[in-house]
């Protein structure tokens, strides 16, 4: 065999995995593509209307470079959160942030604190950096606020993770909750706090934002309520020297001209916003009346999605999974321990539902025999 350039030895210790098997490599896997794809948290709303239109006008433009400075945006997200300029870095969503984030903080050997069956793409990211995961199992179904906290004292940790709206279980914690844990965080601990679904939850689980905090990172994206998961563009918002650090290493032309395009047109358009944080709120509500007359406990929701317990072991909702998969429906489930009971559904047009509601019965009498 002839040899090869030699990798860094983290890299070569890697595993060759990726945190998500899409769907489109599902689909090419069967031959036959998904009748319903509710298990992205995609929104299959779409984006509004006034932002087609501009990007449709921006086509012709695109043999440009985009902006590497993102200005038109920053600015636009700077007065919609009443913060300055230097508040805000924009990215390639929040993966692309939660990759810088961890670069610029966890160097080997470093500790960071997740709670486990959270975010995979994280410790996909924390693992290529070298960084030592640590991780803190759920409590009621809901990421462990005092949990997560003393394991970042009893292990000096670099880096602590949270997400509030919460994914995989769509739970969540109230502001003066994780305004509580971010005052009791060590100042040497920079939190990663993932607010990816904070549109659609209640405006009582968002802390006023704080910008004097340098330990403090708040991370959203365009890709769930505005419906642009396609574009792959998000933003972080902190302490002034804390978001000029992302200057360092950031990818200056990441954010393709029409990511920003679309952004800007997206964040004008609080309308439509509203509209479809609505409509989200109505397809949880029939989600979970669908769970229930199947006999199975959906867990409450402030996500675009809500987790259905499926009353037995992660084998069973495996199967229950499986069921679907083969009828059709993509879906996603929790593989943790104690999270793995059950399956989650993302909020799909009301067409995609009824299709869910029709094949959820036979995968699970599939799954019970």
């Amino acid at each position: 065999m002839p040899s090869r350039p030699p990798l860094t030895p983290i890299v070569e210790a890697l595993p060759a995995t990726v945190p998500f098997v899409g769907p489109e490599a599902q689909q090419r896997a069967s031959g036959k593509p998904f009748r319903a794809r509710i298990g992205a948290n995609e929104s299959s709303f779409g984006p509004s209307p006034s932002v087609i239109a501009a990007m449709a006008a921006a086509a012709p433009d695109m043999w440009m470079y985009c902006d590497p400075d993102n200005h038109d945006l920053k600015a636009a997200l700077a007065a919609h959160l009443g913060v300055e300029l230097g508040n805000v870095v924009v990215g390639q969503g929040i993966d692309g942030l939660l990759n810088i984030a961890v670069r610029m903080h966890v160097a080997p050997g470093d500790v960071v604190v997740t709670s486990l069956g959270a975010y995979p793409t994280f410790n996909f990211h924390v693992a290529a950096s070298g960084g030592r995961l640590v991780t803190v199992p759920y409590v009621d179904d809901r990421e462990s606020l005092d949990g997560l906290l003393a394991a970042v004292r009893r292990e000096n940790a670099r880096m602590v993770y949270l997400s509030n709206p919460d994914n995989p279980m769509g739970t969540w914690w109230e502001a003066n909750e994780i305004t509580r844990f971010v005052e009791a965080l060590p100042e040497t601990t920079m939190l990663i706090l993932d607010e990816a679904y904070g549109e659609t939850g209640p405006a009582s689980a968002m802390p006023p934002i704080d910008i004097a905090r340098p330990n403090v990172l708040r991370m959203r994206t365009f890709s769930k309520a505005y419906g642009l998961a396609g574009i792959r563009c998000g933003y972080a918002v902190g302490e002034a020297q804390a978001i000029a650090d992302f200057e360092k290493v950031r990818d200056h032309y990441g954010v393709s001209r029409m990511a920003q395009i679309a952004g800007l047109a997206a964040l004008a358009d609080q309308t439509y916003l509203h509209e479809v944080v609505g409509k989200v709120a109505a397809g949880r509500e029939r989600i979970a009346g669908i769970a229930t007359a199947n006999g199975l406990s959906p867990i409450p929701s402030a996500t675009n999605f809500v987790t259905i317990d499926c009353g037995r072991d992660g084998a069973f909702a495996l199967h229950v999974l499986q069921g679907l998969l083969s009828r059709g429906i993509f879906l996603r489930k929790p593989m943790a321990p104690g999270l793995d009971r059950c399956i989650r559904i993302s909020v799909g047009l009301p067409a995609e539902l009824t299709l869910f509601a029709e094949e959820l019965p036979g995968a699970l009498e599939a799954a019970r025999r």
